[in-house]
């Protein structure tokens, strides 16, 4: 989640969560980010698009150096990316209008609250998360996205076979991430290989890390059953 990473992040993703005040902030017309008409009722989506196509949704989009990128490889898929801070979305905002990206939607509000109160059932490929917040403070390790509630939190929202992809450089954060999968029931996920294909698209952060030496570490997880 390049909008919070250990060394340049921002907080307040945990599952606890609430909207923040750009989930129904004036934006300017034409835009790719949703303005909420609920802050109670599912999403439907699948609504959102011109064209029904497979949906794959990032968690904390950051301004968007994976998910513009990706979503130009692949026409032939929808994207959903969500970020808690507005002036972060506008930038993605602009980068997909600029690139002429009719298969981008965005949505501005905190992560823990959409997964919990928004976000539909069964109707997602692929959610990717990639850095976020490893709040590497022991007292503050409750605030961690992936955490133990999470895996039924993704389930509920993934389609039968869809996968969850995480990057991380925290070492620490990685083997929560890890544990919490193989405490999932073993007929909710199985744990996959990330494809060279999507390995391939970097995020700034992870380029800049990389290029100091930090590693990067994945995993991902099928939905089975």
């Amino acid at each position: 989640m390049e909008a919070a990473h250990s060394a340049a992040g921002t907080k307040g993703e945990s599952a606890s969560t609430k909207p923040s005040a750009g989930a129904s902030a004036n934006v300017a017309a034409p835009t790719l980010i949703h303005r909420l008409t609920s802050i109670t009722e599912r999403l439907d989506l699948a609504a959102l698009f011109a064209r029904a196509q497979p949906l794959e949704l990032e968690i904390g989009s950051g301004d968007g150096s994976f998910l513009a990128a990706y979503a130009a490889l692949h026409p032939e898929r929808n994207f959903f990316g969500i970020e808690r801070l507005l002036g972060r979305m506008r930038k993605l905002d602009r980068k997909g209008q600029r690139a002429g990206l009719t298969n981008l939607r965005l949505l501005s509000i905190e992560a823990g609250y959409f997964l919990k109160y928004l976000a539909p059932t069964g109707c997602v490929a692929a959610l990717h998360i990639y850095f976020p917040d490893p709040w590497p403070k022991r007292k503050h390790r409750r605030h961690r996205l992936i955490n133990e509630e999470f895996p039924a939190l993704a389930r509920r929202l993934l389609a039968p076979g869809g996968v969850v992809y995480l990057r991380t450089d925290d070492a620490d954060y990685f083997t929560q991430m890890q544990r919490v999968f193989a405490a999932a029931a073993a007929n909710e996920f199985q744990p996959v290989e990330t494809p060279e294909e999507l390995r391939a698209v970097v995020t700034d952060f992870e380029r800049t890390f990389n290029a100091r030496g930090i590693e990067t570490r994945r995993a991902a997880y099928r939905a089975v059953g």
